[in-house]
């Protein structure tokens, strides 16, 4: 496993240890909980730097053979500076491809792979990657699909779920006033992720029945934005209405707040950025009939019950 220490990573470690699999966990940070990969052994590997060497008596950091890499590190923001985030994921998944030759190897990517300058209206896997992207999130994670010569490419749509740090945190965020800032009309459909289904998907991956193949991997059916915000709130029991505003107004004043964070030079992105305004603003749907047939893939509706305690 790699990217161990993360949302993501840490659920698919924790899921395979309680199925009784032999798991090797792999992260950027120096130390994890053992709770946190199921009791896995954890190592601190930087994909970008040397693998790592153990120190006198300890274990081999790798293991000796490898039936499968599922690979979930990588950078996942639209901020940030464009090399750092183009070498966290082409580079970085080369590297992981190339330290563990011979495995399966699974990909953790991403529905922003997907034309964002147009609605995705239940987009078909062949739909990406395509010419044009808004940032280097989108530019290089197509990127990293195109360096693998053999993998099982997995693309989630906004992943959510307990422990999620970008999604929830965005939404709660943009809460001001009793009211729920958002983008677009309200009635647009997504297609979004739990956490959960996307760690069936990665189990399944693993295990066959496929050694490679592109697939969409979202929750059973798409929902309505306004309806998903609206559970939120509820779940959360927070006392506030979404209020929608046009993208033709919000695609400027993101423009400025992008602007002024970069002369400041935070690190942490802007609360409104021209990439999660137009990313959630129109339709974003995708099919998962490929994931459903060829990988025998039966995920759950979306769902935000239990969240207060996310």
């Amino acid at each position: 496993m790699t990217g161990a220490s993360g949302f993501v990573g840490g659920a698919v470690c924790r899921a395979a240890v309680a199925r009784g699999w032999t798991v090797s966990a792999f992260g950027r940070r120096p130390r994890v909980d053992d709770g946190h990969v199921g009791g896995a052994p954890y190592t601190s590997w930087d994909l970008l730097g040397p693998r790592p060497v153990p120190l006198p008596g300890e274990s081999p950091a790798f293991p000796g053979e490898v039936d499968v890499v599922i690979h979930c590190a990588g950078s996942v923001t639209d901020w940030g500076p464009p090399r750092d985030i183009w070498a966290a994921n082409v580079d970085g998944t080369r590297n992981a491809a190339t330290a563990f030759p011979g495995a399966r190897f699974v990909h953790v990517s991403t529905a922003s792979v997907y034309d964002p300058f147009r609605p995705t209206v239940m987009a078909t896997e062949d739909a990406a990657p395509v010419g044009r992207y808004a940032n280097a999130y989108g530019a290089s994670k197509a990127a990293a699909e195109r360096c693998l010569e053999r993998a099982v490419v997995l693309r989630p749509h906004a992943v959510y779920g307990r422990g999620d740090t970008t999604l929830l945190p965005r939404v709660l965020g943009a809460v001001r006033g009793g009211r729920l800032l958002a983008v677009g009309d309200g009635r647009q459909r997504i297609s979004l992720t739990s956490v959960d289904n996307l760690v069936q998907a990665c189990l399944l991956a693993a295990e066959g029945p496929v050694d490679h193949g592109v697939f969409n991997v979202t929750d059973a059916e798409p929902v309505v934005l306004d309806d998903a915000l609206r559970a939120i709130l509820g779940e959360r029991g927070i006392d506030a209405e979404p209020y929608y505003l046009p993208l033709k107004l919000v695609d400027p004043l993101a423009a400025v707040a992008e602007t002024a964070s970069r002369l400041l030079r935070r690190p942490r992105p802007p609360l409104l950025t021209r990439y999660a305004a137009g990313h959630l603003a129109v339709e974003r749907t995708l099919d998962i009939t490929a994931a459903r047939t060829r990988l025998g893939y039966h995920p759950s509706g979306t769902s935000f019950e239990g969240s207060a305690d996310w």
